[in-house]
């Protein structure tokens, strides 16, 4: 007769918790896998190479660009005042009206030996301090290497409505000094050029202060001889 006390060999006891001392370890958990990335479609490889190749043309040819610059070693062009005329001259006793003409000469030079210089064209005005009294405009032209030319710049005022303190300093300057100052300042596009290199278009600034007209009457000339102007792009 058989013995239903003992379990039968390989069937689970009821026991659903079995001696921790006797269980069997389980292994580590296995590592979830890397997510998925779809591969870079036609488009975005096309884009990337485009950009990149366009980054390194830049760089190239900003490269190649210094490299010119510093081999050729341009320098600023030179201003230098000749001369300043005044005639005609006309303040109104009680308002502020001006009247005058002003005659400029000056030179331009290019101290470069390889680059010749382009200007499109100069605006200049006539200043007396921070007032503008008169504006004209030069035609354009160019400069060769180690060249100059000499210019002419004139400016007239009739009637010319300008603040009180402008009618009152010109006054008392030539009755107490003998003299007047005024100052010139001209800008205009230039480009640099040597060979087969262009440099991009720069925007020229020149400023020729303190040029001192001894007055006599209505008029007068330029006194203490040439005057360098500063010149900065």
């Amino acid at each position: 007769m058989a013995d239903h006390s003992r379990p039968v060999t390989g069937y689970p006891t009821n026991n659903p918790y079995p001696n921790p001392s006797t269980a069997t370890a389980f292994p580590h958990a296995a590592p979830h896998p890397p997510p998925y990335r779809p591969p870079p479609t036609p488009r975005a490889t096309f884009l990337r190479r485009l950009i990149a190749i366009l980054l390194a043309t830049f760089v190239i040819a900003g490269i190649i660009t210094l490299i010119t610059w510093l081999a050729l070693r341009p320098r600023l062009p030179q201003f230098r005042v000749d001369s300043l005329s005044l005639s005609n001259l006309s303040l109104s006793p009680n308002s502020s009206l001006l009247t005058a003409n002003w005659d400029l000469r000056f030179t331009v030079r290019n101290p470069n030996h390889k680059i010749t210089i382009y200007y499109d064209a100069l605006a200049a005005s006539l200043y007396y301090k921070g007032e503008s009294i008169s504006d004209t405009t030069l035609p354009p032209f160019v400069l060769g290497t180690r060249d100059e030319t000499a210019l002419r710049a004139t400016f007239a005022a009739v009637d010319r409505y300008v603040d009180g303190w402008v009618v009152e300093g010109i006054r008392w300057e030539k009755t107490v000094r003998g003299s007047v100052s005024f100052n010139v300042r001209m800008a205009g596009w230039v480009r640099f050029k040597a060979g087969a290199w262009r440099g991009r278009r720069r925007f020229l600034r020149v400023y020729c202060g303190e040029l001192p007209v001894g007055v006599s009457g209505k008029g007068g000339t330029l006194v203490g001889g040439p005057r360098r102007c500063a010149v900065g792009l």
